[in-house]
């Protein structure tokens, strides 16, 4: 059979032979370090003296594959995210893989390299993982599951709780909202647009790290994913009981994400991403931040959105560009299901 013919079995799930086969030839090529090559039942990894940071999520995206990306490297950007965002350093990932019986290895093959690649981009390893194939029809293509481990220093551990977050503090994000939703979109859709709208998957740990470098006061920080910024925003003041003012004029907006939204009436602010962080950041330092965040490439768009305030208390208000005022609630349903 020619490679470009082969194809998941339910052998290949069989933990023998073609099950080891399958292991070493694919998933140990663009895994392989001195952790995951013991293939032991647990990784063992040395102590280190910060405090852990711990994460699970698992991935259904569809498209598997779409524009700026696919579900591999959306797996471990969606990780290393939720590692980073909690102010710890991401270290080390598990990687496990439900597959349709009839995948095609070569797609299989695109996906664990693009893991690989992300992966050495972040600066973290695969050292553990588990792969499982299901009959025909049981399973759409391919899920992966993926955990992460990350160390942080004792003055972060609070970051994502926003217990320092004071009346005046700025909202930054990193870039403009909705790209991923809107890619995922037009690749389900198959829709064509002039200029072609890039998933933002990205991961953010060393955009990140750079930031708490310029300003170790950052005082909650959030990845924007499924909810968009409207669902962090109205979590995060109700959390903390004080009110968000929100500047729609300078919320980062691409104009093709724009435009597919008022054509299918989306709202960009609860579309998901998967490559933007909101910071919550003490006046004095927001420049400094923001000036940082505008040298990354991640963070080109970067912009100051909005502010604490201790006017109505646990609630966001939009101040919209027509110059007028609304509540921000957040979103009763999904407006795209299966987007990571």
């Amino acid at each position: 059979m020619k490679d470009s013919e082969k194809i998941i079995t339910l052998n290949h799930g069989s933990g023998g032979k073609i099950s080891h086969d399958l292991i070493s030839g694919l998933f140990l090529k663009y895994f392989n370090n001195k952790i995951l090559n013991r293939l032991s039942d647990s990784a063992v990894i040395d102590s280190f003296e910060e405090k852990l940071s711990f994460t699970t999520d698992a991935f259904v995206v569809e498209p598997i594959f779409f524009p700026g990306g696919n579900i591999g490297k959306l797996a471990v950007c969606g990780t290393v995210n939720d590692l980073a965002v909690s102010g710890a350093v991401p270290k080390y990932l598990s990687a496990s893989f439900i597959i349709e019986e009839g995948f095609s290895i070569t797609d299989l093959e695109k996906i664990i390299k693009s893991i690989a690649e992300e992966a050495s981009m972040a600066g973290v390893a695969i050292v553990t993982g588990d792969t499982k194939v299901v009959p025909k029809g049981k399973c759409d293509k391919i899920f992966i599951s993926t955990s992460g481990i990350g160390f942080l220093k004792k003055e972060f551990e609070n970051i994502g709780l926003a217990t320092k977050v004071k009346t005046g503090d700025k909202l930054v994000v990193n870039g403009t909202l909705g790209d991923h939703a809107i890619a995922i979109l037009a690749s389900r859709e198959s829709l064509k647009f002039e200029t072609e709208i890039l998933s933002d998957c990205s991961s953010l740990n060393h955009l990140i790290q750079k930031s708490l470098t310029v300003c170790p006061h950052i005082t909650f920080m959030r990845d924007i994913t499924r909810g968009g910024l409207t669902t962090i925003a109205v979590e995060l003041a109700s959390m903390i009981k004080k009110g968000i003012m929100l500047n729609e004029a300078d919320i980062p907006v691409k104009e093709g994400v724009q435009a597919v939204c008022e054509i299918f009436g989306f709202d960009p602010l609860i579309l998901a991403n998967e490559g933007k962080v909101l910071m919550a950041v003490p006046p004095e330092y927001a420049g400094s931040v923001l000036e940082n965040l505008r040298n990354d490439p991640l963070g080109q768009d970067a912009a100051i959105i909005g502010e604490f305030t201790d006017d109505h208390p646990g609630k966001v208000v939009l101040k919209t560009i027509a110059g007028g005022k609304r509540l921000v609630d957040m979103p009763a349903g999904v407006q795209l299901p299966r987007i990571c």
